[in-house]
């Protein structure tokens, strides 16, 4: 409690301290949490005029090497930075900051089938490798009883760009599928042996919407504002679960962070666990050499742990639990 009461008052005289003059922090990457930031931001903004936040949503990848060469002053990533990642980054070393979570969801475009559709764990790892191309597939249609799934076939859309959001979703299919990890393996960037491509949530989504027999994979916020039908997925445990803010907390609550403030859960345990979720990071430096930008950074950051996880759940977002807060507000107080 201490600590946080210190935090605290470090964030408002941060606040106060940014006030005298307008200052812009320029910031790219994920489009995972880009809805969300887009409100913190904005919502910031009223609070605080004096703070303008220019948040440009190009992908986990570009928001890395944006933020490597010191194109903007913090970046934002669904894969937290990779040591040799941080290396890179010659000037001002680097603090990792998880700020939201949320669960990668599957959508489809099935006309005509008005239930969720339940896919198996061996299944929709074998869907994203092809070897699953018919959505009245056997193994489908015995897992989604009472259900008329149409002799129709699957395309498979994925992101086009470097993506937090792929590295997150194949770091799934890879630990629960040896066939996927050997054929497909992890990154930002993978070869899909079947499928189109699209940028961004917003690229994925458009190929879904298009062509009937999609099915691609997309942030439970973004497919839940845009109404796109969401698969309920088999978790560990066997349970078929379907997204939400409460499945999605189940599977965080699994998670115990460590010092660097990077863990992925690549494969929760727990009955009512959605199993692919991920925290998503932003990306600042422990030293900042431009006037104002280190406090205006803490005095956000701060807001963002505190009164921005109020407007997590209505765009789909998972507050962090409060023992990740915790750390993170101890991980903001290094930055000067």
């Amino acid at each position: 409690m201490k600590n946080l009461l210190v935090l605290s008052l470090a964030a408002a005289l941060s606040i106060g301290s940014v006030q005298a003059d307008t200052i812009t922090l320029n910031a790219s990457g994920a489009t995972f949490p880009a809805p969300l930031y887009g409100r913190w931001f904005a919502e910031y903004n009223k609070l605080y005029p004096g703070v303008r936040i220019n948040y440009q949503s190009v992908g986990s990848g570009q928001g890395i090497k944006s933020f490597t060469a010191g194109l903007t002053d913090f970046g934002a990533s669904d894969a937290a930075m990779s040591d040799a990642e941080i290396a890179a980054v010659t000037d001002g070393g680097v603090v990792l900051l998880p700020m939201t979570a949320g669960s990668i969801v599957l959508s489809y475009n099935l006309p005509g089938v008005t239930s969720a559709v339940q896919l198996p764990r061996d299944v929709y790892p074998a869907i994203f490798l092809g070897q699953i191309t018919k959505w009245n597939d056997p193994k489908i249609v015995a897992a989604n009883p009472g259900v008329t799934l149409p002799d129709l076939p699957i395309t498979v859309a994925y992101r086009a760009d470097g993506s937090g959001t792929t590295y997150n979703f194949t770091n799934h299919l890879s630990a629960i599928s040896p066939d996927f990890k050997a054929k497909v393996g992890s990154g930002k960037t993978v070869k899909f042996p079947v499928g189109v491509g699209g940028k961004g949530n917003e690229g994925v989504s458009a190929l879904i919407k298009q062509t009937p027999g999609t099915i691609g994979y997309v942030e439970y916020g973004y497919a839940q504002q845009i109404k796109l039908p969401m698969a309920t997925l088999q978790n560990q445990a066997g349970k078929f679960v379907a997204p939400s803010p409460d499945s999605g907390s189940a599977a965080l609550s699994k998670v115990d962070l460590p010092a660097n403030l990077r863990a992925f859960v690549t494969d929760p345990a727990g009955d009512g666990s959605y199993p692919i979720v991920t925290f998503t990071w932003w990306l600042c430096h422990t030293q900042y050499t431009k006037p104002g930008v280190a406090d205006a950074i803490n005095a956000l950051a701060a807001w963002c742990l505190t009164d921005g996880q109020k407007l997590a759940p209505d765009l789909g977002y998972l507050p962090l639990p409060a023992n990740v807060v915790t750390k993170v507000q101890i991980a903001v107080s290094t930055i000067k």
